[in-house]
């Protein structure tokens, strides 16, 4: 029961009917596809699917690119919670309600969190088509969705402290890259909230703070993760250099090409990354859901 008058809260909610449909183990992990990525959906055997819509309390996108709707099933052999496509603040929602997805895989057993993105490469070394791991963020949407009650069980959330991206699971990343003989990037990613694309001075203030690529997204997903104790690692697909750092003229279109171009590859490195990871742990289907 919640706390108004019996009513249940909507991410226990949703956890319920994912569980539903589920079967009675921890996903390895949560895997968050952002713009484009979505076609490592279609690798995941025994697949079941939700749509947003049938799940309260989330945000259906409205971005191309994004289909919204989480699948569950086999990947590489081990069980992962896929949420296809996200919502961004640009379209109008609170960035805790961003989040929700994530409070949902944690509330049905998943304690990995693999973000992903498309972002513009401002370090001149970053092209389209580039995949480049998270070692950390600058949050330059100025929101954060652990502000106010509701962001843990007492309605205080729990301190997120300077350690956002896990350096086992990095090292784990960059040795699924190697084994898939990959090329992966490392460096800063900055969350602006859009939905304009930045300025070519905005790029250069955001090279100046260090930031190496750009984006609209993940960092409200972090931040939520990390307040609830998961551990997180994060791949940013680049797929255009940011503003003023070439001739062409940005646009969405172009985003959604070169990650989809860049997709097999990306598939390959979260493939070669889940594979690395724990096997599921078979539970009872009552109690409470094993930690993967």
């Amino acid at each position: 029961m919640g706390k108004g008058g019996g009513r249940v809260d909507p991410v226990a909610r949703a956890g319920a009917a994912v569980r539903a449909c589920c079967s009675a183990s921890a996903p390895a992990a949560a895997i968050v596809l952002g713009s484009g990525l979505g076609g490592l959906a279609a690798y995941i055997e025994h697949a079941k699917r939700i749509p947003y819509g049938d799940l309260p309390g989330l945000a259906l996108p409205s971005v191309r690119g994004h289909v919204g709707e989480l699948v569950h099933g086999m990947l590489n052999g081990r069980e992962v919670l896929c949420l296809a496509g996200r919502s961004h603040l640009y379209e109008g929602i609170s960035s805790d309600r961003s989040a929700m997805p994530i409070r949902i895989a944690h509330a049905v057993g998943a304690r990995i969190l693999v973000v992903t993105n498309a972002a513009g490469g401002i370090r001149g070394d970053l092209a389209p088509g580039d995949l480049m791991l998270i070692r950390d963020h600058l949050n330059m949407m100025w929101r954060n969705p652990l502000l106010g009650a509701g962001s843990a069980p007492s309605g205080i959330p729990r301190a997120v402290c300077g350690d956002c991206y896990d350096p086992a699971l990095a090292e784990q990343m960059r040795a699924a890259a190697a084994s898939a003989k990959l090329a992966l990037k490392e460096g800063v990613y900055a969350a602006v909230q859009g939905p304009s694309y930045e300025t070519p001075s905005e790029v250069r203030m955001l090279a100046a703070l260090g930031a190496d690529a750009v984006g609209m997204s993940t960092v409200p997903e972090v931040l939520v993760a990390r307040s609830l104790g998961m551990t997180v690692v994060g791949v940013s697909c680049i797929s255009n250099a940011a503003s003023g750092r070439s001739t062409g003229k940005l646009s969405h279109a172009e985003v959604l090409a070169a990650t989809r171009a860049a997709g097999p590859r990306f598939e390959r490195l979260i493939c070669a990354f889940v594979s690395r990871l724990a096997p599921p742990i078979r539970t009872g289907t009552t109690g409470e859901r094993p930690v993967a």
